[in-house]
């Protein structure tokens, strides 16, 4: 299997159990990798022919724009995405990143790793 992997998609995003976090939102970061069999696309040089990123990046902004208490949830919807719209991907890691979490102490960032196999 062959990897694509977007890093470090910035969005602005209301997720949060508290409801202050709802109301002011919070940054976010979002690393996406994805397996997928390259190989014909490195032969053809078409876009038809490999996992578009432009569309990896749209369903991750899309998803993040829908509110969650949690991020697990969020991750898991980017992943139901990829696998119902882009069937050549075979594998997707999906990292939420909370920037500056409110959770009482010095922490960068909290982040949740969700990663599924196509079935």
């Amino acid at each position: 299997m062959d990897t694509i992997k977007l890093k470090n998609i910035r969005t602005f995003s209301f997720h949060g159990c508290l409801i202050e976090e709802g109301k002011i939102g919070s940054d976010y970061a979002v690393d996406l990798t994805i397996k997928a069999d390259l190989k014909q696309s490195t032969e053809s040089d078409n876009l038809a022919d490999t996992v578009d990123y432009v569309h990896l990046n749209k369903i991750v902004v899309e998803e993040m724009a829908i509110r969650s208490q949690l991020l697990e949830h969020v991750a898991k919807r980017i992943n139901t995405r990829i696998f119902n719209e882009i069937p050549m991907v075979m594998k997707s890691i999906v990292e939420v990143s909370k920037i500056n979490p409110p959770i009482g102490g010095d922490v960068e960032s909290v982040t949740i790793i969700l990663e599924e196999n196509r079935s």
